[in-house]
């Protein structure tokens, strides 16, 4: 079907004598190292060439340097060993026919790969493509499912084999794992720079597909293969728009050319700038999301995670840091990550590339690719490439070339597939041993069930229970009252989720609170406590109480307008989750909403109805808007928003003020400016990309809330009075005008300020408070100068929960109880204000609620500044020295960063 073009193709660019040369080569090198025994003095040059133009078409794009246009100066393919296979078959398009270029000479594009994954999916009976899902930007989320036709023939059956390993593990024997194929995810290129791990996939793709020879069946036939080959096409995207339209004719290495340096906020994260590869466990995005639900359909028993690093380094492959591994994570995995390891080593080896192991990086954090898999049964392995960027890159060791970083990428893929066949028994036999003996391996664990009560938070109770059902995690109704840490968990009002199901250690791993770890330094967060995280109601019980039906749908529940339709006014209570949500839509209605900042009471039905401080008034009669549009807007508000609104028909109160109080302030719909990009055209200093999508996520895709996205070098020559709310979410922010910011604060601005940005206003003067000080200098000076790395690591905070307590009748805290978890990064701590009315919350006098802290840093934490809100001139400083809105899954914070948003203009 498509051997005419291929040969075609190769006969334009190759002349005959290249062709003897190419031929020789490539045959005497895998007849010498692999013992292929076809002689080549057997066949013709067109004969051979035919037989290996689909090998050319992956080695030549592995060359050293990218292929020049002209034939007689065509490099050789690179020695680069192929292991067990004989040839390929024409009827398999190659990438270069379908893309257009040679893999490793352009950064191919996310529709060039989709493209060709559904051409060779077209062309092979060995091929499946499967969508699982869309981007915030509308690009496919594909895998292909590769397997030999038999296989293809069971899918369904082999699916269901798998599942029930994890599902059923006890009903599964040795034997019946013995003919089972294993299930490999060679997943790519979650950050979107870190580009070549996508073109070693689709160089997987087509040897799995067209290739022939004992290794290629051998895969084929004893695992199905999912591959996935953009974890995240939306940053690939960004990314390859920018390197391929900043790079002429012929590619330079300097590093200060346009190609290498992608400007704010680069490719590695996705839309609203997550770093996906943080969002396995909280799974609050749409690629997350669809990933997770094939994974679990599946339950592979290896997973891949390609990723890029610094051009200086080599190469590194799991195991990480032994010591920083999960104490979740059983033993067995980390010795299988290291026989699987071998054949890493084995394969580089052949190839001269370095590398390391055991190093820098680590299995702690289940949110990440590498070790999501090891709290599911699975294995789970991060490759790291020191990156090109570009094409070429200049690095203290010499040249680095992209075609360079994809072969070593290839490699390992090989590798990984060739360690799947010869471990598969292993491998099936872990996966099920992992659930068979899920009660040996937390009989030491005193908390047998978690129980969730959903009455005072039901929006974020569910959000819960929809990011546990993501994991296959099964929840319960109670089938009676129960009594724990002080509250009264009730049947309809509360879930249960017990340790006693297939995801218990993953149940355990979620929702535990962690104070002692055997390392004190952590590749990332140190804990991620999914209760504290979203603001609810939780007790971990060591009796599991009876259950009652499961629970089957975690979606949200509609509020309802109690009372029916008023003539006079609606209130909204303040608090909910979607609260904010409700008045965003009451602005973009031109519905005028007022805040109540005193208790009171109203009659609603006959009966009086208590209301807290930030409860929101909607007057019916209202100029320029219709009563029946209000009516239509608040019922959408109680189905859509899931709050409930209660219809008041008198104004005049049973207790505290009444509705037309003068301390009821019409609301202002938010105009906000969030503060992105770098200042003073350098790249390594700015806003933080994290943390201002973060706020940007918030309030544009879950708030319903404009949001403006200025950048921190325009902010002199922007109109600032078009805002009155400005967001510095983290970062620095030396570049940015002090008068011109200060005055239009001082105007009646509210300037927010999240994390390390706190330090702006203060440094500006515009806030007075007073940090405290550590020197850890002194702490470490006994320290070996080997240790020092550690010693110094140990006074960090990489991320802890923290508890803070809180003014719930300051209008930041409005809808708050006294205490709340924040998530806390860095150190740093300030003394509160000594002015009144300003320290909206301090952190406690035990403030680790989870997660490492040092003695040394406990005692700075101690009843420090954790929420400040300042009046300055007309206007106000707020800042947050935690981050209200981490990873989009502290859905416990996010109401009083909102309450900023919407309540600023009336402190």
């Amino acid at each position: 079907m498509h051997s005419r073009a291929r040969l075609s193709f190769h006969e334009a660019v190759i002349s005959p004598a290249v062709v003897n040369r190419y031929t020789t080569s490539v045959f005497s090198f895998l007849r010498s190292a692999f013992a292929f025994d076809a002689p080549c003095a057997l066949m013709s040059p067109r004969s051979s060439l035919r037989r290996l133009a689909a090998l050319g078409a992956i080695l030549v794009g592995l060359c050293l340097t990218a292929a020049p246009a002209s034939g007689q100066d065509l490099p050789l393919a690179m020695d680069t060993p192929l292991p067990g296979t004989d040839s390929y078959d024409d009827a398999i398009p190659t990438p270069t026919e379908v893309i257009g270029h040679e893999i490793g000479t352009r950064h191919t594009r996310p529709a060039q790969v989709v493209r060709y994954f559904e051409a060779v999916a077209a062309a092979s009976d060995r091929v499946q493509l499967r969508e699982h899902g869309r981007t915030y930007e509308g690009r496919r989320l594909i895998h292909a499912v590769v397997t030999s036709t038999d296989n293809q023939e069971n899918l369904d059956q082999i699916q269901r084999a798998n599942r029930r390993a994890a599902t059923a593990p006890t009903q599964v024997s040795d034997e019946d794992l013995q003919d089972r194929p294993a299930v490999v995810l060679m997943g790519y290129s979650i950050h979107g720079d870190e580009a070549s791990g996508t073109e070693a996939a689709i160089l997987l793709l087509y040897h799995l597909a067209a290739g022939s020879g004992p290794d290629v069946e051998a895969a084929l036939e004893n695992a199905v293969t999912l591959i996935d080959p953009m974890f995240n096409p939306d940053g690939r995207d960004r990314f390859v728009d920018w390197v391929n339209g900043n790079r002429g004719g012929t590619p330079t290495a300097d590093p200060q050319d346009r190609e290498h340096n992608q400007p704010w906020p680069g490719g590695r994260t996705n839309h609203y700038w997550f770093d996906l590869n943080r969002d396995w466990l909280p799974a609050q995005h749409p690629s997350s999301q669809g990933r997770l639900d094939y994974f679990h359909n599946w339950k592979p028993q290896v997973l891949t995670d390609f990723h890029e690093m610094g051009s200086e380094a080599t190469y590194f492959f799991q195991p990480g840091v032994q010591s920083r591994t999960n104490p979740n994570t059983p033993e067995m995995n980390q010795e299988l990550t290291g026989r699987i390891a071998e054949r890493h080593g084995e394969y580089l080896d052949q190839i001269g590339s370095l590398y390391y192991t055991r190093e820098t990086f680590d299995d702690f954090y289940y949110g990440k690719g590498s070790t999501y898999p090891d709290i599911n049964g699975s294995i789970g392995i991060l490759f790291e490439q020191a990156s090109s960027r570009a094409l070429r890159k200049e690095t203290s060791k010499g040249e680095l070339t992209y075609p360079f970083t994809v072969r070593n990428q290839f490699m390992t893929s090989l590798s990984t597939m060739r360690a799947v066949v010869e471990l598969r028994t292993d491998l099936l036999e872990y996966q099920r041993d992992f659930f068979a003996n899920r009660d040996e391996a937390l009989q030491d664990t005193e908390t047998e069930a978690f129980l969730v009560d959903r009455s005072a938070q039901p929006t974020r109770a569910r959000a819960l229970a929809q990011v546990l059902d993501r994991h296959e995690v099964r929840m319960f109704d109670l089938d009676e009252s129960v009594q724990a840490n002080g509250t009264t968990f009730r049947p309809g009002d509360a879930y249960m989720v017990p340790l006693d199901q297939p995801q218990g250690r993953f149940v355990k791993a979620a929702m535990e609170r962690t104070s002692t770890y055997p390392d004190s330094i952590f590749y990332d967060v140190s804990t991620w406590s999914l209760p504290l995280a979203f603001g609810v109601e939780h007790a971990a019980v060591s009796d599991a109480p009876a259950q009652g039906q499961r629970l089957q749908d975690p979606s949200y529940e509609s509020g309802e307008v109690v009372g029916g339709r008023s003539e006079y006014t609606y209130v909204l209570p303040w608090g909910k989750y979607y609260a904010p949500r409700a008045v965003q839509r009451l602005h973009n209605n031109d519905i005028r909403p007022r805040v109540m900042t005193e208790p009171f009471t109203a009659r609603v039905n006959g009966s009086s109805q208590s209301f807290d401080r930030g409860a929101i008034v909607v007057q019916v009669q209202q100029r320029g808007v219709a009563a029946d549009s209000i009516h239509q807007v608040v019922q959408r508000i109680a189905e859509d928003d899931y709050v409930d609104v209660y219809a008041v028909d008198q104004g005049m109160t049973p207790q505290g003020p009444d509705l037309g109080s003068a301390g009821s302030d019409i609301l202002d719909p938010p105009k906000v400016a969030i503060i992105t990009g770098t200042g003073g055209g350098s790249r390594y200093s700015g806003t933080s990309a994290y943390n201002a999508g973060e706020v940007w996520h918030l309030l544009s895709e879950r708030m319903n809330v404009p949001v403006s996205l200025v950048d921190l070098s325009d902010v002199q020559y922007a109109d600032l009075d078009r805002y009155n709310t400005m967001v510095l979410a983290g970062g620095s922010f030396n570049d940015l005008p002090t008068d011109d910011i200060e005055n239009w604060v001082r105007n009646g601005g509210t300037l927010i300020g999240v994390e390390d940005a706190v330090e702006w206003p203060i440094e500006q003067g515009m806030v007075d408070l007073e940090e405290r000080e550590l020197d850890v200098d002194s702490l470490v000076q006994d320290q070996s100068y080997a240790d020092l790395d550690n010693a110094y690591g140990a006074q960090g905070i990489g991320g802890s929960i923290f508890e803070t307590n809180l003014d719930p009748t300051h209008p930041v805290a409005y809808g708050y109880d006294e205490s709340v978890p924040v998530f806390r990064v860095g150190t740093g701590f300030y003394d509160p204000s000594d002015e009144p009315g300003a320290s909206v919350g301090t952190y406690d006098a035990t403030p680790r609620l989870s997660g490492y802290l040092s003695d040394e840093q406990t005692e700075q934490a101690r009843g420090a500044a954790s929420i400040e809100a300042h009046e300055v001139g007309g206007g106000q400083v707020i800042l947050f020295m935690d981050n209200p809105n981490f990873r989009a899954f502290w859905y416990g914070t996010n109401g009083l960063f909102l309450n900023a948003v919407h309540f600023g203009q009336i402190l």
